[in-house]
């Protein structure tokens, strides 16, 4: 049999929604499920973009979401036996569950949030008997068995929501759909010797020595596409609606199988994933000559900062009917950023008085009115223009710090020196450390880009100390302890700053390839010529990991390909526009031209000299 198309899916799909109308969706959602792991590929906001991206698309109403409580302990119980509850509570309990020791307060936020998480499930699955449809925007928790966690999952929700509704009165068979790209096995352990409820799971890799009892397994094995991957849920899925019978679905929306998910082994394109979603809901809420099944859907795997995009095209077909498509993760956090900057005035970040009380707006105020009242004035404020508690005020209400306090730093302290002339100093630090968790050095430059203002980066430090280097994620020039993961964060604060200062944008010089390399997602170089000869060289360092790209060029194995000449890396100044006017100087035609032609030139990357060789 041909493998079908994700277009001839979708195609379907529309037509089926069509005759169903519109449907309306219970959703479920907690902060507290943001669990921050340091050098985890989890994104912790991922259910918050999603329900962000939805809201802005009008398609959710407070009458329609919902906050779960934490699983109660009776709950947990359920499922889990009670020496292993009983052992979560000891010292170094998550250490062989996460695989990696945690420092106070993290392991009990992460029990916390998955505790949360399980509540979510457990109430998405109540709503979908209700209601019809619901979607708990976390949990998929389908590594835990009764007396261990596994791979991040402490507990299993889907587990423990079925008891729930059995302990309710519900006995109606009950269907697992496991899509995520891992084997569901801790579920279908579970569940081996309980006829009523039967778990698919498509999967890379089966786990060995687990029950097959009550599941169907497909394993696909590694490298899998779109055509192998929908055959596969097309002709599994619809004979178990037949033959068990279902009185519930619970779906597994994993993201894990895409293409760029930062841990799956899948090349799953954006739209066989769309596909592939659209044909269970088909099959479980239209398929069946227009009956409609409970159907519960639980996010599961998905790691990296593009997996929430999957999740919010596919809740967003589901409300809306149309296929929408996310911005990027910068975008999202941006726009968030912004949404949090609109709730703070002026007068509250400069302490100058209210416009209704003094007759004068200070929202057009440049830095220089600042600075022309009075020397004393400009230097007590950053950028002459925040008061030290509007800056804090600001950042509070931005979430940044809450971010870094997930971290688990909970005393922080906000330094500010003013008068350094490399620039205006901010240092983030944590009570009890020496050394900074955030260091930004910066000052606005009216010179960088002519007639434009920009605001110049001359120094940014954002590092975990409590972190420890690992294989995945090395040491790199400059770094004396891991990263802190909130550069995009960070960034997208600067852009705020930039807007209520009326700047054109950021500007900074990184000091390292891999600096460079990493800003890339989000800037250009000022220059078209450095921009051109930045995409010949990392096309040359295409092959090679960053960490490996950089030591080459810390150890001159770059070379120019036509001279032989060892290249050395040479300040370039990068820049991320805020305005129309700089953005359109950056995408100019003569900008993409001279990129164009500079872009020719051709390097070379010598290998590395073998330990003890000549």
């Amino acid at each position: 049999m041909a493998a079908p198309s994700p277009s001839r899916w979708i195609t379907r799909a529309r037509r089926r929604l069509s005759e169903l109308g519109r449907v309306q969706v219970e959703l479920v959602y907690s902060r507290r499920y943001q669990i921050e792991l340091p050098g985890a590929a989890a994104d912790p906001l991922r259910g918050e973009r999603i329900l962000a991206f939805l809201a802005a698309q009008g398609l959710t109403s407070a009458r329609h979401l919902h906050t779960p409580e934490a699983a109660t302990y009776r709950q947990l119980r359920f499922v889990h036996t009670d020496d292993y509850i009983d052992s979560l509570s000891r010292p170094g309990a998550l250490l062989p569950i996460v695989g990696f020791d945690l420092p106070d307060p993290l392991p009990d936020r992460i029990l916390e949030a998955q505790r949360r998480m399980v509540g979510g499930t457990i109430l998405a699955a109540h709503l979908a008997l209700t209601r019809g449809l619901a979607i708990n925007f976390g949990g998929g928790l389908h590594h835990a068995y009764a007396d261990r966690g596994e791979r991040f999952c402490l507990w299993n929700d889907v587990a423990i929501a079925i008891h729930d509704l059995r302990e309710g009165g519900f006995s109606a068979p009950v269907l697992v759909v496991d899509l995520d790209l891992h084997d569901g096995d801790g579920t279908r352990a579970l569940f081996a010797d309980d006829p009523t409820v039967h778990v698919l799971s498509i999967h890379n890799r089966t786990t060995p020595g687990v029950s097959t009892a009550g599941a169907t397994l497909v394993e696909l094995g590694s490298g899998v596409e779109d055509g192998p991957y929908l055959a596969a849920i097309e002709a599994g899925l619809p004979p178990l609606l037949a033959s068990v019978r279902p009185g519930l679905v619970l779906y597994l929306a994993g993201c894990d199988p895409a293409w760029d998910d930062e841990i799956g082994d899948w090349q799953i394109t954006d739209a066989g994933m769309l596909a592939r979603d659209r044909f269970v809901v088909e099959q479980v809420r239209g398929g069946r000559k227009g009956h409609r099944l409970p159907l519960a859907i639980v996010l599961a795997g998905g790691y990296g900062q593009r997996a929430w995009t999957y999740s919010a095209r596919f809740f967003a077909w589901l409300l809306s009917g149309k296929v929408l498509t996310p911005p990027s993760s910068e975008d999202m956090t941006l726009a968030r950023y912004r949404a949090t900057a609109a709730l703070s005035s002026s007068h509250e970040l400069t302490g100058e008085e209210a416009p209704g009380k003094s007759g004068a707006d200070d929202w057009g105020l440049s830095p220089e009115d600042l600075a022309a009242v009075g020397g004393v004035r400009a230097r007590s404020r950053f950028l002459g223009f925040y008061t030290r508690q509007g800056l804090e005020l600001a950042i509070e209400r931005s979430g940044l710090l809450d971010r870094v306090r997930a971290r688990g730093f909970s005393r922080l302290i906000l330094d500010l020196e003013l008068d350094n002339p490399g620039g205006e100093t901010l240092r983030l630090k944590a009570d009890g450390l020496n050394e900074p968790l955030i260091e930004l050095r910066a000052r606005i430059d009216r010179n960088a880009v002519p007639e434009m203002a920009m605001l110049r980066v001359e120094w940014l430090l954002l590092q975990n100390p409590r972190a420890r280097f690992t294989a995945e994620r090395p040491r790199l020039p400059g770094q004396h302890h891991p990263g802190l993961g909130l550069l995009q964060d960070v960034i997208a604060l600067l852009v705020v700053a930039c807007e209520r200062l009326h700047l054109d944008g950021l500007v900074f010089v990184p000091a390292y390839y891999h600096t460079a390399a990493q800003g890339k997602r989000l800037l250009r170089f000022l220059s078209p010529e450095h921009e051109g000869l930045f995409q010949a060289i990392q096309a040359a360092l295409a092959p090679f990991p960053l960490d490996e790209a950089t030591a080459a060029f810390e150890e001159g194995r770059v070379v120019d390909a036509a001279t032989g000449q060892v290249f050395r890396w040479q300040p370039m100044a990068m820049v991320l526009p805020v305005t129309d006017r700089l953005q359109q100087q950056l995408m100019a035609p003569d900008y993409e031209r001279q990129a164009e032609a500079a872009a020719q030139r051709s390097f070379a990357v010598r290998p590395a000299k073998r330990p003890g060789g000549g």
